[in-house]
């Protein structure tokens, strides 16, 4: 969902910057602190961020001026939590807009919002809510991984809406329109990100259930007296 280079007016990409950068502040300091507290995570990290690049790299035509593809960090939101992904994300799309011709960095600011923002925190959320309630971790990760990404297409179509309401019918009509033609799209690839998530964290609970443990993923279970 990379909104392309010029593709909106330039008082509102200036907003969306405005409006993402306390996330991407506050993730900063949210990264410094979880690597000073688990440096043994860093290779997490990374590979946190490769996932998001891969996955948010396959673009599919739809909307002129956009694209659908998964996003790949509600994955990171599971393992590092929301604000460490605004931070990952952004630097996924930064490098994506410049070495990728992928998105723009004049539309940055709005593509960290709907992808590297909103989508992990919706991601988060449900995850979150899916353990508290007493779900197993694969439906947790997956609810997370097509949520997210629903979430961060959702976000997209209001961001082209407010840039180019319908002559006729407006913001409503432009979203629908907008919304409709994602759809198509984006709702079999958030299914699919979702069960490559599933499977990722089963891979990593073979090889790296420490660190697992450690960011909380996994319980350890309760020791009987």
């Amino acid at each position: 969902m990379h909104i392309a280079e010029g593709y909106l007016p330039p008082v509102q990409a200036a907003a969306w910057f405005a409006v993402s950068a306390p996330f991407v502040v506050h993730g900063s300091r949210a990264l410094v602190r979880q690597v000073r507290r688990d440096p043994e995570t860093k290779l997490l990290l990374g590979a946190a961020g490769a996932f998001t690049f891969v996955l948010s790299a396959l673009k599919i035509p739809s909307v002129t001026g956009s694209c659908s593809h998964p996003t790949g960090t509600g994955l990171g939101a599971v393992l590092f939590r929301p604000p460490v992904m605004s931070v990952l994300g952004g630097i996924v799309l930064l490098f994506q807009a410049v070495l990728l011709a992928h998105g723009g960095l004049s539309t940055l600011g709005a593509n960290i919002f709907s992808m590297a923002i909103v989508g992990p925190w919706v991601a988060y959320a449900v995850y979150a809510l899916i353990r508290r309630v007493g779900g197993g971790l694969d439906v947790a990760v997956f609810a997370a991984a097509a949520l997210g990404d629903l979430a961060t297409y959702c976000v997209t179509s209001v961001q082209l809406a407010l840039a180019f309401p319908d002559p006729a019918t407006g913001f409503l009509g432009a979203l629908v329109k907008f919304g409709g033609i994602f759809a198509l799209t984006q709702i079999p690839l958030a299914i699919s990100e979702g069960l490559l998530s599933v499977l990722v964290v089963r891979l990593l609970t073979r090889v790296s259930g420490d660190d697992l443990r450690r960011l909380g993923v996994l319980r350890t279970p309760a020791v009987q007296a």
